[in-house]
């Protein structure tokens, strides 16, 4: 095309050097240059974001197996493979001390601290750290690095080595070699193909261009409530790193202002929030500050762009250091210099050692980093990582500082000072769960370094099955004694959906499997406390079929709930003229008190649980100017629901009458109990009009046109299926003539995946497929 085009109509010369003559004056602007939706209508619900990570995304294609092609991986041979490039030189990017192995630690140390213990985000489980926008946070800075020189590995073993397992792996084998004995391994990370546009990472406007420094990158931070010290000091929901774009804590302080105890607070609220305790959180920050060393020999200003906006020569790797070779001595990261034992590659206590047998004043980095060195002249040095022969002074940051000013980690410190074994147990347990947090149950680990026989409380055990799954006989048998209780199909179908739908696709945990619905504190959440006349019906359904069995066979709690509400939903289909058998596989098991962590199935507590049109009643408080639709959105995201599956599970759920409290909100229908598609059909009539009921159009009446008359009641989870193009476009199809037996059949579909979420145990994906049978 030319590059000077001329408008014959008026004769006026228009540069076009660069620019294409049709489809407006941006070249790729139709794919996704500004304007954009979310330029325009910053407020919309993004419906969109249910369908990411599809299929079409995924190069190996549906019928992949990767726990079939991982068995298939000589382990032991991929170890050695690993541990021998943790030594062997790389040109391009020497290691410090000639061993990559601290290097590595941080790499897999970065991916899995992503983890949150709020929505079970996070974690090295899909390798999101080689994408936006993890791969270009300021605290990642070189990560880049270590995964392109794993690149040779990962092209050895192909596809049956995710990038999740290579990562977690390497970290494990690093340790390994410096004489530290780590827990285990569990492999069974799927990769991810696409970059997360759905995670909640902060309010903050970051730029990631602006590397002036990395307290510009903080100031601006809108996360946390309260100063720091007062006692209404906290983060948003959900969110667990202390400031964009970092992992755990800024090192230099809150906002880089050298305070420890200032520190220790925002590290407990932080490792908290990543389900670590105290002594777990001492163990990691000791532990992993055991090996290697920090790097800030240049400016930050001086440091090119992250690798999401590199350059294109660069090949997706950033923050080029323009000083010297860019590496070695001269590397970059997050600014602070320096080593915090005499042998960074050697596992054992200097580190707490010199920690505490030292006092220790604030300096500089040559980056103008804040860091601490000892007073005392005669402490020992660390060996340059690059310069043979020069030793240097010891470095700590105030994040380290920290651990021994404040009273509950000092206790913590002492302990691992006075016993070096409990230390390394503590670590080992605390590298294990930091790696392995968002996997799930054991059934998904893979690989022969799996623990089988320890049962460790964050991966909310469950009981060993020890009699016979009911057959088809006895599960007729189970339908009749659940129809003579006199539950209504509303209770039935409330009490299966409650236990079914705490389950989060994040971190694959909750589900009905195990009845937790039964055991606190599930059993007195305002939400669920329906359900529990309901459980205790079924109980007695369980006691009398158990009772009677001669054969071994026995039935759960957990199955029961869920046969509950297949046989309400075929019940209710009944009604609607559409004779339908709702799947159930039994196998669930009944956990126990002592097997449920507390403090850690709290966090599954709802905020909003749109499916039983609930809203906590501190909402106003903890949503942050969140409207209910978007915690409703984000429900059905962590469910793994499409927009068709989230929009007729909730109109059936509605005709059903699933209502935490049993109110008529969303129920448009005269025959509550019946299957029909009456939701959409009502939602969507042009002769009813919505009007909103309170100031905060937080619940509406629908009136007759014509006559005024009202008819029924909403909640914005209700109307968002009529007032959104995209789910209002679906709740179309169902309202349809022809929509009734679609609505049901998949209804029923959507059901039962939501039933089969969590069972791993028996899940027919291949890329779920369980350890060993």
């Amino acid at each position: 095309m030319n590059d000077m085009m001329v408008d014959k109509t008026n004769t006026v010369t228009h540069d076009m050097t660069g620019k294409c003559p049709f489809g407006g004056d941006r070249v790729g602007g139709a794919f996704g240059t500004p304007p954009t939706l979310e330029n325009w209508y910053p407020d919309r619900l993004r419906v969109e974001l249910l369908h990411q990570n599809g299929l079409a995304a995924d190069p190996l294609g549906p019928d992949f197996d990767y726990a079939a092609e991982f068995a298939k991986l000589d382990f032991a041979a991929l170890k050695r493979d690993i541990k021998q490039f943790l030594t062997t030189p790389v040109a391009w990017w020497p290691a410090d001390y000639d061993n990559y192995g601290p290097q590595m630690i941080r790499m897999a140390w970065h991916a899995a601290g992503t983890y949150r213990i709020a929505d079970g985000r996070g974690g090295a489980g899909t390798a999101m750290q080689r994408f936006a926008p993890i791969s270009s946070w300021w605290d990642n800075g070189n990560t880049d690095k270590s995964r392109r020189l794993l690149q040779p590995i990962k092209h050895k073993y192909g596809s049956a080595l995710s990038w999740g397992d290579l990562m977690i792996l390497t970290g494990n084998c690093a340790l390994e070699i410096m004489g530290f004995p780590t827990y285990g391994f569990g492999g069974g990370r799927l990769d991810a193909w696409e970059a997360d546009n759905a995670t909640y990472w902060g309010p903050e406007i970051w730029d990631p261009k602006d590397v002036a420094s990395f307290d510009s990158m903080v100031t601006r931070d809108k996360r946390w409530r309260g100063k720091n010290g007062d006692a209404d000091y906290d983060l948003e929901n959900p969110l667990a790193a202390s400031h964009q774009a970092l992992i755990y804590v800024n090192p230099e302080g809150p906002y880089a202002n050298g305070d420890p105890l200032g520190s220790a607070r925002d590290i407990r609220i932080t490792f908290t929030r990543m389900a670590m305790n105290d002594e777990e959180t001492v163990a990691l920050i000791a532990g992993g500050h055991a090996f290697g060393k920090s790097h800030g020999m240049v400016s930050a200003a001086e440091v090119g762009p992250p690798p999401e906006i590199a350059p294109m020569e660069a090949m997706g790797l950033g923050w080029n250091n323009p000083k010297g070779p860019g590496f070695a001595q001269y590397t970059m990261t997050n600014g602070i210099e320096g080593s915090w034992t005499p042998n960074p590659t050697q596992w054992d206590n200097s580190y707490l050692e010199n920690l505490f047998k030292f006092e220790w004043q604030q300096t500089k980095s040559p980056a103008g980093a804040l860091q601490w060195t000892p007073t005392d002249p005669n402490a020992p040095k660390t060996p340059d990582a690059h310069v043979k022969g020069q030793m240097n002074d010891l470095m700590m940051m105030t994040s380290d500082i920290a651990l021994k000013l404040d009273p509950e980690y000092r206790k913590v410190c002492e302990k691992f000072l006075a016993d070096f074994d409990a230390f390394t147990q503590a670590f080992s347990k605390a590298w294990y769960k930091l790696t392995h947090r968002d996997m799930g149950p054991k059934f998904r680990y893979l690989g022969p370094e799996v623990k089988i026989e320890d049962d460790l409380l964050w991966q909310d055990p469950l009981p060993e099955r020890d009699y016979e799954l009911v057959g088809d006989a006895e599960i007729a048998t189970l339908k009749q004694a659940i129809m003579a209780t006199g539950l209504s199909v509303s209770d039935l179908a409330f009490t299966a959906i409650s236990a079914a739908t705490t389950y989060r696709d994040s971190d694959k945990r909750g589900g009905a499997n195990g009845a937790r619905l039964a055991l606190a504190p599930q059993k007195d959440w305002a939400v669920n406390r329906r359900a529990a006349p309901v459980v205790e019906k079924l109980r007695g359904v369980m006691a009398d079929f158990n009772g009677k069995q001669a054969a071994g066979k026995q039935i759960s709690l957990a199955d029961l709930i869920v046969l509950g509400g297949c046989v309400a939903v075929e019940i209710a289909a009944r009604a609607a003229g559409v004779p339908a058998s709702v799947p159930f596989t039994p196998g669930r098991v009944d956990t126990t008190q002592a097997l449920t962590d507390i403090e850690m199935f709290t966090w599954l507590k709802p905020i909003v649980d749109g499916f039983r049109n609930y809203i906590d009643d501190d909402f106003k408080q903890i949503s942050q100017g969140t409207a209910p639709e978007e915690f409703f959105l984000d429900k059905a995201n962590l469910m793994k629901l499409t927009a068709p599956e989230w929009t007729v599970l909730t109109g059936g759920l509605r005709v059903l009458n699933v209502n935490h409290d049993g109110s008529d909100h969303g129920v448009f229908t005269d025959q509550v109990g019946v299957l029909t598609n009456a939701f959409f059909v009502n939602l969507t009539d042009t002769d009813l009009v919505w009007e909103k009921t309170d100031e905060t159009a937080m619940h509406f009446v629908l009136k007759d046109r014509a006559t005024d008359t009202p008819k029924f009641r909403a909640t914005r989870n209700d109307l968002v299926f009529g007032s959104n193009s995209q789910l209002r476009a679906i709740a179309d199809v169902y309202a349809g003539s022809d929509g009734q037996h679609r609505f049901v059949k998949d209804f029923i579909a959507a059901w039962d995946k939501v039933m089969m979420l969590d069972r791993y145990d028996v899940k027919g994906h291949k890329r779920y497929a369980p350890m060993a049978a």
